[in-house]
C-alpha cells in the first residue's frame, strides 16, 4: 500500500490538532450504517443454518436416527467454528496491514459464496456421502470468512466512533446481527408454515441459502464504498513505524506482550457467545426435539422472532447507557443476571406453553442484549491500534470456537446422555461466572480514547473542551 493511496483517505475523514481527532458526524453515520448493513447479510447467512438444522439433518443424514441427525448437523455447524481461529489468524493481521475496509469486503463475499453454495448441493438421496462432505466444505468457507468478519467489523466501528458515543454506535453492529437473524428466521418460518414437509425437504430448504447470493453482492458493494477508519489512516501516515512490519512480528507482539488482554477478551467473548448461541442456535431445537410437541416449529420461530424484535428495540438504549455509566457496570449486571435468572428462564421454557416459553426466551434474550449492546465497544478497547484487529480477531474466534459454536452440539449430547433438560441453565450459569471474572480484570473504557489513538470527537466545541481539559 503506497502513500498515494492512503493520503486522500486520511484527509477526507480525519482532522487532528493538539492530539484531538475530529471526525465528520455524517461520515460516522454512513460508516456505522454500512458496517451494520453488511453485518445483516453476514449473520443472515450464518443464522439460517441453525434455523434449518432439523430439516438439514433429514436431507443430508437421512439414514440416522433423529438424535444422530441433529448431532451430525450441529457437528457440521460447529465445524465452521473450528476454522474461525484460522480465519482470525489470517484476516486479523491482514486488516492491521492493508486496512479494515478491504478485509471486510472480502469476508462479506466469502460468506455469501459459502452460503449460496449450500443451496446448490444435491441431497444425500442424489449423490450419497458426497452431499454431507460438500456441506462440510461450504461450512468451512463460512467459518473461515467469519473468522475475519466480526473482529474486523467491531474494530471498524470502534475506530470511527467518537469516544463519548462508542457504546451507542457500537451497539448498531449487533443491531445488524439481530436483523440478519430475524430475516433468516422470518424466511424459515414462512417456508415451514407455507410448504408441506415433502416440499420443504425436496426444494424449499434451499431458498434461504440461495437468497445469500444477491445479499452478498449488496453487502460487498456497501463495504467497498467505505473509507478507512481515522485511527488506521493516521497509523498509515506514520510509515516509518510500519516499515518492515510482518505478520510474524505482529503474532509475537500479540501473544508475548498482550496475552493478559487476550485472556480477558476470551472470557468476555465466552459469556457473550454462549448466551447468544444458546438462544439463537439451540433453543429452536430444544423446543422442537427435546420437549413434548406442544408448540409447533412455526410457533417456535415466531416466538424467537418476537424476542429478537424486542432486543432490537432496546439494544441501542443499553449501548447509550454504557456510554453514561460505563461498560463494566452494565456487563457485570448481565453476568449476575445469568447466574440468578438462567434456572427460572429454562424452567419457564420447560412448561411448554406459549406464554411460558415466550417468558423464558424473553428473559434469555434480555440477558443476551446486555452483552450484545456493550461488547462491540468494550472488546476493541482492550488492544492498541497497531494490533487491534489481529489481536481481537484471534482471541475472539478462539473463544467462540471453543465455547460458542459448540453450544448446540454439547447441549444436544448432554441432554441425550443424561435426560436432564436443565443443562442449558447450568451452562449459562457457568458462562456468567466466567464472564464476571473477565469483567473484574477489564479496564473501564467508556468516554475514553482507544489505546494507541488520540481523543476522538465530533464537533469543534468538543475538540476545544478536550484540548483544554
Amino acid at each position: 500500500m503506497t502513500e498515494g493511496e492512503e493520503t486522500p483517505r486520511s484527509e477526507s475523514n480525519v482532522h487532528s490538532a493538539d492530539g484531538i481527532t475530529l471526525v465528520d458526524p455524517g461520515l460516522v453515520r454512513r460508516a456505522v450504517a454500512a458496517a451494520a448493513i453488511g453485518n445483516v447479510t453476514e449473520w443472515f447467512d450464518f443464522g439460517v443454518f441453525a434455523y434449518m438444522a432439523t430439516t438439514i439433518g433429514k436431507v443430508f443424514y437421512p439414514q440416522s436416527s433423529p438424535t444422530s441427525q441433529l448431532l451430525a448437523t450441529f457437528g457440521t455447524f460447529a465445524a465452521a467454528f473450528l476454522v474461525r481461529p484460522i480465519g482470525g489468524l489470517f484476516f486479523g493481521p491482514l486488516g492491521d496491514r492493508i486496512g479494515r475496509t478491504r478485509v471486510l469486503a472480502t469476508t462479506m463475499i466469502l460468506m455469501a459464496t459459502g452460503t449460496f453454495c449450500i443451496g446448490l448441493i444435491p441431497s444425500h438421496a442424489t449423490i450419497g456421502l458426497a452431499a454431507p462432505i460438500l456441506l462440510l466444505l461450504a461450512r468451512l468457507v463460512q467459518g473461515f470468512s467469519t473468522g475475519g468478519e466480526y473482529g474486523g467489523a467491531m474494530t471498524f466501528i470502534a475506530e470511527y466512533a467518537p469516544d463519548k458515543r462508542r457504546g451507542f454506535l457500537g451497539s448498531f453492529l449487533e443491531f445488524g446481527t439481530l436483523t440478519g437473524y430475524i430475516l433468516g428466521a422470518v424466511i424459515v418460518a414462512g417456508l415451514s408454515a407455507g410448504l408441506s414437509e415433502a416440499d420443504l425437504l425436496s426444494w424449499g430448504w434451499r431458498i434461504p441459502f440461495l437468497v445469500a447470493g444477491p445479499l452478498g453482492v449488496v453487502g460487498m458493494y456497501l463495504r467497498l464504498k467505505l473509507e478507512e477508519t481515522p485511527a488506521f489512516a493516521k497509523l498509515m501516515e506514520e510509515h516509518e513505524a510500519r516499515e518492515g512490519k510482518t505478520t510474524k512480528a505482529e503474532f509475537r507482539e500479540i501473544f508475548v506482550k498482550h496475552w493478559p488482554a487476550m485472556l480477558v477478551c476470551g472470557a468476555l467473548v465466552l459469556v457473550f457467545n454462549v448466551t447468544n448461541y444458546m438462544l439463537t442456535a439451540y433453543m429452536p431445537t430444544y423446543l422442537s426435539d427435546d420437549l413434548p410437541p406442544n408448540i409447533s416449529e412455526t410457533e417456535s420461530y415466531v416466538l424467537q422472532i418476537v424476542v429478537m424484535a424486542v432486543m432490537l428495540l432496546v439494544i441501542t438504549f443499553i449501548g447509550r447507557i454504557s456510554d453514561r455509566v460505563g461498560r463494566k457496570p452494565v456487563i457485570t449486571a448481565g453476568c449476575i443476571a445469568l447466574v440468578v435468572l438462567s434456572v427460572p428462564s429454562v424452567l419457564l421454557i420447560r412448561q411448554n406453553t406459549m406464554p411460558t416459553v415466550f417468558g423464558g426466551l424473553m428473559i434469555m434474550g434480555l440477558m443476551l442484549v446486555v452483552f450484545s449492546a456493550t461488547m462491540p465497544s468494550t472488546l476493541p478497547a482492550l488492544f492498541p491500534t497497531r494490533i487491534r484487529q489481529g489481536a481481537l480477531s484471534i482471541s475472539f474466534n478462539i473463544s467462540v470456537s471453543l465455547f460458542g459454536g459448540t453450544v448446540a452440539t454439547v447441549m444436544t449430547a448432554l441432554v441425550a446422555a443424561t435426560g436432564d433438560l436443565m443443562w442449558p441453565a447450568y451452562y449459562l450459569i457457568g458462562a456468567g461466572i466466567i464472564g464476571g471474572i473477565g469483567v473484574w480484570f477489564t479496564k473501564e473504557s467508556a468516554a475514553r480514547p482507544l489505546p494507541g489513538s488520540t481523543a476522538s470527537v465530533e464537533t469543534e466545541e468538543e475538540a476545544k473542551a478536550a484540548a483544554a481539559g
